[in-house]
């Protein structure tokens, strides 16, 4: 073998080690919405070698705000390598939260909102006129299960999957994950975090929210039913 094969040779094998740490120290945090878990991630294509963690919400204490429960949360963040975060929903108001005080190296949230202002009305109704403290838990998840597919027909394209992933909540962390996001209080947007959201999302409609991508006829549901253009945002992100 020769000397420049060798030198050759010598500088693959470094590029592919360095490459290959880079890739495998990074972990992607993936924060599910309110009524599912990490099923709604399953269309989501991820280049390279990351290290997946799902986060999971036990139920929250009564009262507790969005900001504790995302303290509550962080704990199963390991912030000795980098990471980054992606939620839907309730997963993207928790990583609003989490960026007051940690540092991911990216932050996208897909439908959801990184402010309070971006929540559509009945939400501020509610906290004037608290209504939804006289519905019993189970009386809340069944409602839920009633309404999804009236306001978001989209999910129907997944029917099974959304409806056992709803099915399997607790009545009671219903309940307190509505009222957290009820009296969300932040009112001022972290920055640096990546927004994408649909044109016929009915439950967080896009006429208040400031997104940096928009998919045109993208709904609530479109990480599991629409993720095509999701995916290539994505990759543009986590590929640099």
């Amino acid at each position: 073998m020769t000397i420049k094969v060798s030198i050759l040779i010598f500088i693959v094998n470094l590029w592919y080690s360095s490459n290959t740490f880079s890739q495998d120290s990074t972990t992607i945090y993936l924060f599910p919405g309110q009524g599912s878990d990490e099923r709604l991630f399953d269309s989501l294509e991820f280049k390279h070698d990351y290290k997946i963690v799902h986060i999971e919400y036990p139920i929250p204490q009564k009262g507790s705000s969005l900001a504790t429960y995302a303290k509550r949360i962080s704990k199963q963040i390991d912030t000795s390598k980098q990471y980054i975060f992606i939620g839907v929903s309730l997963g993207g108001m928790i990583i609003s939260e989490l960026q007051e005080y940690l540092k991911p190296k990216k932050s996208i949230i897909i439908s959801s909102a990184k402010s309070r202002s971006e929540l559509p009305f009945r939400y501020k109704f509610q906290k004037a006129i608290p209504l939804y403290k006289n519905v019993p838990p189970k009386l809340m998840l069944a409602g839920a299960k009633f309404l999804q597919p009236i306001v978001e027909p989209d999910r129907n394209t997944n029917k099974a999957t959304f409806k056992n992933m709803l099915s399997s909540k607790d009545p009671v962390y219903m309940k307190r994950t509505v009222a957290m996001i009820i009296n969300w209080d932040r009112e001022i947007a972290q920055e640096n975090i990546i927004h994408i959201h649909g044109t016929k999302d009915r439950t967080i409609p896009i006429r208040n929210v400031e997104a940096t991508h928009i998919i045109k006829g993208g709904s609530h549901m479109m990480t599991l039913t629409q993720a095509s253009p999701i995916n290539k945002i994505l990759l543009e992100y986590l590929n640099d």
